[in-house]
């Protein structure tokens, strides 16, 4: 038996949404609901296929670049290209390596697994067996970082005991919690869907953590020793910065770790399903993201510079935005008290249009949280290695570690360091802002002008972050000032052609005869002159039918 095809379905739904064609149709058999096990099999699968992909790029990376760097040359009984850990740190190196090659493994079978349907049947959901491999995949890669980062017993075990206090600070926080909160009420429909939507945030902001502090890591600004005959007494394979400027490293790496390992704690338990929900409610994992994001700015710091003045002034930046995020906070606290003195008006049921702006506020939210992701990942690495690499060791004059450009020319770095600070920052503001916004926001309510200010000043923020990349880069990419000016050029051209465009379409749209004129309304005209034409075409299909 024919069935109706899908196109005539798709005109049919156009005309009129409310009916379903194919059920009124004895041609036609209705496609049965989707049930909750396979609802909750497609999160599943979209959960552990975001984390393996992120978890095998950073693993590829990372095992094809390992720390310590390479060796230069065949001499002293080495061989050029080989890991320089493989001499100086024989054991260490193979821990790595076999955890970063586990990981990686790991994260392929998982993508394998969930690009297959047999693999991925409801017994392996059941049976909970792909976050168990994920599981196994964050415990390989936080394995991995602890080794690699360090060259000593002692400092890898305090590096693993980072995660393990995020993990008992999150845990007591949900027992603590708990002993008000009784029992695991999931709630409604709409309450599930909130906790969704809050998780995949959290997921995006400890997916960038981890990404860009697990290879920086690994790979410290400044560099690797390469060379032992240089006088000094340093080792090869030891960061240059722990010898030149060992309090700058040590802040990097405590702070670069912190989030680091902070980040991997909160992917484990965002994989639990029963443990993000509490964590959630009770904000012990938004806690966490923002400790994160400090760990971050303190990390950049310390050490995407090698001077007092310069860590002096991303300092004072850090200060501001500390402020700026208290002051919201503290603004924000009053004007939700004040509104709740007023009475119960604010308790209101959520209507059509307070659902509309929800779902608009709801998608600008997280587009702004993408573009600040993306910014903050880039200017991260980027102020970490910056453009023209670092001097290898002290001779002529100049101090191993330090950038090669602030030293051949010392404007063009200035001006990279300090937009592509301020660009970093402002991205870190924009994430705060949105998390500070998901929290205080109550969807129940109507949306007001006032409501959207945490956002107006979030926009206004990307938009600076975006400005200072784009400088960044017209500064970093080239040494001549000319070059720079072709790259500013060509955004000012691009600017231009999406203003000339919108002009053309503007005038394009005045210069049509408007419904109005004819005496007719939009809304009767467009709905009789599609309608016809679509019902034309859906009799004709069901004929040929």
């Amino acid at each position: 038996m024919l069935d109706l095809d899908h196109s005539t379905h798709r005109f049919m739904l156009e005309l009129d949404p409310q009916k379903d064609y194919r059920q009124r149709n004895p041609l036609s058999s209705p496609e049965p609901p989707e049930s909750e096990g396979i609802i909750q099999l497609r999160r599943a699968h979209y959960l552990v296929l975001l984390l393996a992909t992120v978890a095998a790029t950073i693993t590829y990376q990372a095992g094809m670049n390992p720390p310590g760097g390479f060796w230069p040359d065949d001499r002293d009984g080495h061989k050029g290209g080989d890991p320089v850990l493989v001499t100086t740190h024989p054991r260490r190196y193979r821990a790595f390596f076999y955890c970063n090659s586990a990981a990686l493994v790991a994260s392929v079978v998982v993508i394998i697994m969930v690009q297959s349907k047999h693999l991925t049947s409801s017994a392996v959901h059941k049976s909970h067996g792909l976050e168990a491999a994920m599981i196994l995949d964050l415990l390989s890669l936080m394995a991995a970082y602890a080794v690699g980062c360090a060259r000593d017993v002692s400092t890898s075990l305090h590096v693993v005991a980072l995660a393990g206090a995020v993990l008992v600070y999150v845990v007591i926080h949900i027992a603590l919690f708990t002993l008000d909160h009784k029992g695991d009420s999931r709630g409604d429909d709409k309450e599930e869907e909130k906790m969704l939507k809050r998780r995949k945030v959290l997921l995006l902001l400890a997916i960038l953590a981890a990404t860009i502090t697990y290879q920086a890591g690994l790979t410290p600004p400044g560099g690797f020793w390469v060379d032992e005959d240089v006088p000094g007494g340093h080792t090869a394979g030891y960061p240059v910065l722990s010898t030149g400027y060992p309090r700058r490293y040590a802040t990097f790496f405590y702070c670069n770790a912190a989030s680091f390992m902070s980040s991997i704690a909160v992917i484990i338990l965002l994989v639990n399903p029963n443990l993000y929900r509490l964590g959630i409610r009770c904000y012990a994992l938004y806690v966490c993201a923002v400790a994160g994001l400090f760990g971050l700015m303190a990390a950049y710091a310390a050490g995407s510079s090698r001077h007092l003045r310069t860590s002096i002034f991303m300092i004072s930046l850090v200060a501001v935005v500390v402020t700026f995020i208290i002051l919201l906070l503290l603004a924000f606290h009053f004007k939700f008290n004040k509104g709740l003195g007023l009475g119960s008006a604010h308790e209101t049921k959520e209507t059509p249009k307070g659902k509309e702006g929800n779902k608009k506020r709801y998608t600008k939210r997280k587009y702004l949280m993408l573009v600040g992701i993306l910014v903050a990942s880039v200017t991260y690495q980027a102020g970490l290695t910056p453009p023209g690499g670092v001097w290898p060791d002290g001779s002529d004059g100049h101090a191993a570690g330090n950038p090669v450009l602030r030293d051949s020319n010392k404007q063009r770095y200035r001006l990279f360091f300090y937009s592509n600070s301020v660009s970093f920052l402002a991205s870190i503001v924009v994430i705060l802002l949105l998390l500070l916004d998901e929290t205080l926001f109550d969807p129940k309510q109507e949306l007001e002008s006032d409501d959207l200010h945490l956002l107006w000043v979030a926009q206004s923020s990307i938009l600076l972050a975006l400005l200072g990349l784009l400088w960044a880069y017209a500064s970093g990419c080239s040494r001549e000032w000319k070059t720079s000016g072709y790259v500013v050029a060509l955004a000012v051209a691009v600017l231009l052609y999406m203003a000339i465009h919108v002009a053309l379409s503007c005038h394009d749209k005045k210069g049509k005869k408007t419904p109005q004129q004819d005496g007719k309304s939009p809304g009767k005209q467009c709905s009789s002159e599609d309608g016809e034409g679509k019902l034309e075409r859906v009799q004709s299909e069901i004929n040929t039918v």
